[in-house]
């Protein structure tokens, strides 16, 4: 499975003749700051339809299938040969939006015989029912490590103590081109121990079923491409 950094949650996936775009942010400044994506896509997951950090498809190439991870059935559903299931949860209950908190998912698929584990803009701790169906069902976590208005980090770090994957991908962390006033991902990294992180040193990187790490989760740090 390829994999590309574009910024904030959304993510660039190739595997199995289908490219997936996760989590699309508004372009633009005043916006999210980030530059828009163009790429094409087959498919474009939503972690919700009403955040525009996470639910924008509109500058995403192509014409891809879009789909909200909230709306799916409770057993998922199979979308052009990528079966996907939703676990939903919410904005943090405790920060201050201005408004009510958004519902959201975390989502899971398999591509290019990885499984992966978006975390979508969940601002809690995840629910024992998800982590335990999670559990050991997970080779790559792309997870949320800006805390504030997302999942503590201690939280966090509990979410990836039970659903032990085996690679974790670091997003929605401080960016200077973006607006949100947000954790960098070094405080994330400094939890983890340093022999279990390598930065790629670029937006992009290749995983296999073949080439995933063994033994404790080990960090991939990608750089923000747009």
């Amino acid at each position: 499975m390829k994999i590309k950094f574009y910024a904030h949650a959304s993510f660039r996936l190739e595997g199995d003749g289908l490219s997936v775009v996760t989590d699309p942010y508004t372009p633009g400044p005043g916006k999210s700051g980030f530059d828009p994506i163009e790429e094409p896509a087959d498919i474009v997951i939503m972690s919700s339809a009403t955040d525009a950090f996470h639910s924008d498809p509109s500058h995403v190439g192509g014409d891809p299938v879009v789909v909200d991870a909230l709306a799916l059935p409770p057993e998922g559903a199979t979308v052009s040969g990528l079966t996907i299931r939703s676990y939903p949860a919410m904005e943090s209950m405790t920060f201050d939006y201005g408004r009510d908190p958004d519902a959201n998912a975390l989502y899971h698929f398999t591509l290019g015989g990885v499984r992966v584990l978006h975390m979508g803009d969940i601002g809690n701790p995840m629910e024992p029912a998800h982590l335990e169906a999670l559990a050991g069902r997970v080779d790559l976590l792309l997870a949320l490590t800006g805390a504030h208005a997302t999942i503590a980090l201690d939280d966090l770090d509990a979410a990836i103590a039970a659903i032990r994957p085996r690679a974790i991908i670091p997003m929605h962390y401080h960016s200077p081109r973006g607006v949100l006033p947000i954790e960098p991902v070094d405080t994330f990294l400094a939890r983890r121990p340093p022999e279990t992180i390598t930065r790629i040193g670029g937006p992009e990187m290749e995983l296999t079923p073949q080439t995933l790490p063994e033994g404790a989760p080990h960090v991939y740090v990608l750089e923000q491409s747009r």
